[in-house]
């Protein structure tokens, strides 16, 4: 009853009342950026979903579009705003997918929503992420957040979707709310510290077999 159909209301009325709430905020950061960014504030990225459905994922802007002499975008470490770093140590820059809660793309917690290049490379048993609704926070973020392995992250969005209750939501946003307020496990650039899954796992599978 909770999977089916209670989460998804309590996702409409959180994400909801906290939106009104935090309107000002959104406003202004949005104003902010809109100036830093000389245009949109917005990063906006294809993303899969519920049953690896593709949808447009929302965050406020944290980088430039800053390119080398060959037209290619530099780090994303030399491309990171000090506002996008604040943005991304208070996890501000997730706001915006607030939006994304509201019109069903995404749930308050889950697992978190990767690249659409990544699908290829999950296991039989990670795939069951995608049983369910990518989140904005969970039980991955809450272990280790962005600092775990990739094999790590994966096994514990499994998990979360094998144990799924009304309980191990609330342990999930109590924590949530502890790892922001301390900045611990925040990563402010994640990709500085693994590489991305398709090319980690590419180098595995291209090994001889000894």
């Amino acid at each position: 009853m909770y999977r089916l159909y209670i989460k998804r209301i309590l996702d409409l009325l959180v994400a909801g009342t906290v939106f009104i709430i935090l309107f000002p905020v959104f406003i202004t950061i949005a104003a902010i950026l809109y100036v830093i960014n000389q245009g949109n504030p917005f990063f906006v990225q294809i993303r899969p979903g519920l049953n690896e459905e593709l949808f447009k994922l929302y965050k406020f802007k944290t980088m430039t579009e800053a390119k080398d002499a060959e037209g290619l975008l530099l780090p994303d470490a030399v491309r990171l705003t000090p506002m996008g770093k604040i943005l991304r140590k208070s996890s501000l820059d997730e706001l915006p997918q607030l939006i994304n809660v509201i019109v069903g793309d995404m749930s308050l917690i889950g697992p978190r929503p990767l690249l659409p290049r990544y699908l290829p490379h999950y296991s039989v048993k990670e795939k069951l992420r995608h049983k369910i609704r990518p989140g904005i926070t969970g039980w991955a973020q809450v272990n280790g957040r962005n600092v775990s392995s990739w094999d790590a992250r994966l096994a514990a969005d499994v998990y979360y979707f094998e144990n799924l209750s009304f309980i191990l939501d609330m342990e999930i946003l109590y924590k949530t709310f502890l790892s922001v307020i301390s900045g611990k496990d925040v990563v402010i650039d994640p990709d500085s510290h693994m590489h991305p899954l398709d090319v980690e796992r590419s180098t595995k599978e291209s090994l001889p077999v000894r």
